[in-house]
């Protein structure tokens, strides 16, 4: 579970976010976290969140965005909003770092969202670009549904291919939900 102040790393794009505000810390209202993105970063996969809304604000450097098809960068200063239901995706391809501070409402599951693809990302479980392996992927997909969902394959696929390895992974014994094996200090001193 998030806790305000927590520090999620990212080893494969170097990207890092700090919980200011968990879903427990709200009543479930929002998640509020900081987000650094390194330079030069790649576009992630277009994806949409189907029951919540997310508010950024740009505190330092610039980010691009590609939402509902539509490119435009943001610097620091300036703020925007990505509406339930509409496909987008952000990265910096500027040459510092950029900082966001992100509020993603109603919070639902975000925060252990976060920490299972993250914390995966930590201990070495995903592929060279950040992706877990079909039946991990799958078991968490079907477990954050209402949080996050991708923009391809068309939703009708996603739907019936995760339903179908969704209990399959759960036999293997992956899980949607993250316990920590490394602490942040941990990584940090390494």
């Amino acid at each position: 579970m998030a806790h305000s102040g927590d520090v999620l790393i990212d080893p494969i794009h170097n990207q890092r976010i700090v919980f200011n505000k968990t879903a427990k810390d709200t009543n479930g209202e929002l998640v509020e976290v900081e987000v650094f993105y390194t330079p030069a970063s790649e576009p992630p996969p277009a994806h949409f969140h189907p029951q919540q809304e997310e508010d950024f604000e740009v505190l330092a450097g610039s980010i691009h965005t590609r939402i509902n098809g539509q490119d435009k960068v943001y610097h620091a200063g300036e703020h925007f909003r990505v509406l339930p239901g509409t496909p987008h995706c952000m990265w910096n391809d500027g040459e510092g770092e950029t900082h966001l501070l992100w509020q993603t409402r109603p919070a639902l599951h975000t925060d252990s969202f976060f920490e299972i693809l993250w914390g995966l990302m930590q201990e070495g479980k995903t592929n060279k670009s950040g992706m877990p392996n079909l039946l991990q992927a799958a078991v968490i997909m079907r477990h954050y549904r209402h949080e996050f969902r991708l923009v391809k394959p068309p939703l009708i696929i996603q739907n019936v291919v995760f339903a179908l390895l969704e209990p399959v992974g759960r036999i293997f014994g992956y899980r949607a939900t993250y316990t920590r094996k490394t602490s942040v200090k941990e990584l940090v001193e390494e």
